[in-house]
C-alpha cells in the first residue's frame, strides 16, 4: 500500500508514530504538507499537484489536519475522494466534527446521549437559554476552541450572562451547555478505528480545574469500557462520517454523554496510558479498507432515472410486521434492503429469512416511486415539560 499522511508537523508524535507503523508493515508512506497541494480542476479528471509537480498515485490518504487549516485541508481531502483514493475520514466528516454546533445538531438526531446544549445570538435570549439547560452552573464553549481552550465554567447566571455577552461582542459564537456535576474534572477518551474501540483512557484534571485535557495538565489512566460506552463511541464516530476518531464522553449518572468527536486525535497520551499500538491499528484498518474507497451512496446510486436510496419505516400495524423479508414482496417491487435498523442495532445486508418488526427502519435501494408511500412521516416535535426556575417557585409560594 502507498499511503500519504497529510500533516504540517512530520516530527509530531502522532504523525511520526503513524509513519513508523506503516513502514514497519512494509508499506510505502510519505508525510505531505497539507498546504503545499494545488487542486487541479483544469483537466478531464480530478487531479492534484504537490510542490508544483503532478502528484503521484496513492492508495490511501490519512488526514491529520489542524483546526487552523480546516477549510483548505478538507478541500484537499475532498479532491482525494474525487480521485477515488481511500480515506478513513471524509472531508464532510472532518468539517462536521470541527464545528461544535453542527456536530451537536447531527448527533442529537440519532439518540446519542449528550449534555443539554443551546445556541443563541441575541443577548435577550441568554438567560432563557441558560434555564433550558438546567440553570447555572453552565459550561460556555467557543465553537472554534480546541484542547480545552475556550471552555469556561460559569458558576451562576449573572456571571454566565456577562461572559457570553463579552464573547459575543467580539464576534465569537458560543454554546451554552449543561454542567455534569458528577463528572467534574473527569472524562473518557475512546479511540475508534472502523467499527470498534481500540483503546480508551480516563482523563482526570488537576486540582480544581474542571477541564481534563492532557494539554491542561490532566493525568490519564487506561480504562476498560463497558458495552454501552463502546457502542456510543462507535456510533458517534460513524454518524459523523469518521472511521478514525477520538470520542470524548462524560460519565453521567444515566450513562455516557458525548462531548466531542475529534477527527485528528492525538496518540501520545492514549498509547502511553494503555501500552497499545494504536497507530498500528489505524494503519491495519486502512490497509484492509484500501480497496473500498468511500462512496456517496445517494450521489452514485441515483444516476439511474427513477432509482435511489431511501429509508423506509415499518409502523405498528403494517402488513409487513411479522413477515420475512423474502415474503414481504419488496424484491418483487424492485426494492433491495441494504441495512436494517432495529432499536440501536444496525444489521447490514439482512438475511431474507429475517422477520420484520414494528418500528424497523430499512435503508433501501430501488424504485423511488414504489418506495414513496413507505417513507416515514416527519417526526412531530414533542412538547417539553420544563421546570420553573427556583426563584419563580419561591415567589409563587410567598404569594
Amino acid at each position: 500500500m502507498k499511503l500519504a499522511i497529510l500533516s504540517r508537523s512530520p516530527g509530531a508524535y502522532s504523525t511520526a508514530r503513524l509513519k513508523s507503523a506503516a513502514l514497519e508493515r512494509g508499506h510505502e508512506c510519505r508525510v505531505l504538507n497539507t498546504l503545499r497541494f494545488a487542486i487541479d480542476l483544469s483537466g478531464e479528471e480530478p487531479d492534484m499537484q504537490f510542490r508544483g509537480k503532478q502528484l503521484s498515485d496513492y492508495d490511501a490518504v490519512l488526514p491529520r489536519i489542524g483546526a487552523s487549516v480546516t477549510y483548505f485541508g478538507t478541500a484537499v481531502v475532498r479532491q482525494f475522494e474525487q480521485m477515488d483514493v481511500y480515506t478513513p475520514n471524509t472531508a464532510n466528516g472532518i468539517a462536521n466534527s470541527r464545528d461544535k454546533l453542527r456536530a451537536t445538531q447531527i448527533l442529537s438526531r440519532h439518540e446519542i446521549g449528550m449534555p443539554a446544549t443551546t445556541f443563541v445570538r441575541d443577548k435577550a435570549d441568554v438567560l432563557s437559554a441558560i434555564d433550558l439547560v438546567g440553570g447555572a452552573p453552565v459550561v460556555i464553549k467557543l465553537l472554534e476552541g480546541t484542547q480545552g481552550i475556550g471552555v469556561i465554567l460559569a458558576p451562576d447566571k449573572k456571571v454566565a450572562e456577562a461572559i457570553i455577552e463579552t464573547l459575543q461582542s467580539t464576534k465569537q459564537n458560543v454554546l451554552i451547555q449543561q454542567f455534569i456535576a458528577e463528572s467534574k474534572g473527569r472524562d473518557i477518551r475512546a479511540l475508534v478505528v472502523g467499527d470498534r474501540v481500540v483503546g480508551a483512557m480516563r482523563r482526570t484534571a488537576q486540582g480544581d480545574e474542571f477541564r481534563s485535557n492532557v494539554h491542561r495538565g490532566g493525568s490519564v489512566e487506561a480504562v476498560e469500557l463497558d458495552a454501552e460506552y463502546e457502542r456510543t463511541a462507535v456510533r458517534a464516530a460513524q454518524i459523523m462520517g469518521l472511521r478514525v476518531a477520538g470520542v470524548d464522553m462524560l460519565e453521567g449518572n444515566d450513562g455516557p454523554l458525548v462531548m466531542e468527536v475529534n477527527s485528528s486525535p492525538g496518540l501520545e497520551g492514549i498509547e502511553r496510558a494503555t501500552g497499545l499500538d494504536i497507530a498500528g491499528a489505524i494503519i491495519d484498518h486502512i490497509d484492509n479498507q484500501v480497496a473500498f474507497p468511500e462512496l456517496d451512496v445517494r450521489q452514485r446510486l441515483t444516476v439511474s432515472t427513477g432509482y435511489g436510496v431511501a429509508e423506509l419505516h415499518i409502523p405498528e400495524g403494517s402488513k409487513f410486521v411479522g413477515q420475512t423479508i423474502d415474503d414481504s414482496g419488496l424484491r418483487e417491487l424492485d426494492i433491495t434492503i441494504l441495512t436494517l435498523h432495529r432499536d440501536r442495532s444496525v444489521i447490514p445486508n439482512p438475511k431474507t429469512t429475517r422477520a420484520l418488526q414494528a418500528d424497523d427502519r430499512l435503508t433501501c435501494f430501488g424504485k423511488l416511486e414504489e418506495m414513496r408511500g413507505m417513507i416515514p412521516t416527519r417526526r412531530k416535535r414533542r412538547d417539553k415539560v420544563r421546570k420553573l426556575p427556583k426563584e419563580v417557585l419561591e415567589a409563587n409560594s410567598e404569594a
